[in-house]
């Protein structure tokens, strides 16, 4: 389970990372309305650019926060929850504009990986606990 949960981390790390550093003004078929890059998805949304780079800095903080957290094991709960809300943001936008499934695909499996690392951090955490 260990294994797992480092794997989960290493995943939504290197996807956040490739988004928002190589694919920022790419065209993917999991924008946001039609947008063709990442400033027309967050206006898609009805949001500034402004709230473009705060949302990938927490994204980018997050990011690094779980790659840390694989030698700093009291970074994996901040930086775990703070993804977790973002990609339920994310989930939200989407519904919010009624885009179709396909393009809720990313923001939904990151949250489903970052819930499930919450759980095995906690479950790892308990089992460390009841060890003693």
């Amino acid at each position: 389970m260990k294994n797992l949960k480092y794997l989960l981390m290493l995943t939504i790390s290197l996807i956040v990372l490739n988004v928002w550093f190589f694919r920022f003004n790419t065209f993917t078929i999991y924008r946001g309305g039609n947008a063709t890059n990442m400033i027309e998805e967050f206006a898609a949304y009805g949001l500034s650019e402004t709230v473009v780079y705060i949302i990938g800095g927490l994204k980018v903080l997050a990011a690094f926060g779980l790659l840390l957290g694989i030698v700093i094991k009291k970074i994996i709960l901040p930086a775990t929850s703070l993804m977790v809300a973002l990609m339920l943001g994310a989930i939200i936008m989407h519904f919010k504009i009624a885009d179709e499934a396909i393009k809720f695909l990313p923001a939904g499996l990151l949250f489903v990986f970052s819930l499930a690392v919450l759980y095995l951090n906690k479950k790892q955490k308990s089992y460390k606990s009841f060890k003693r």
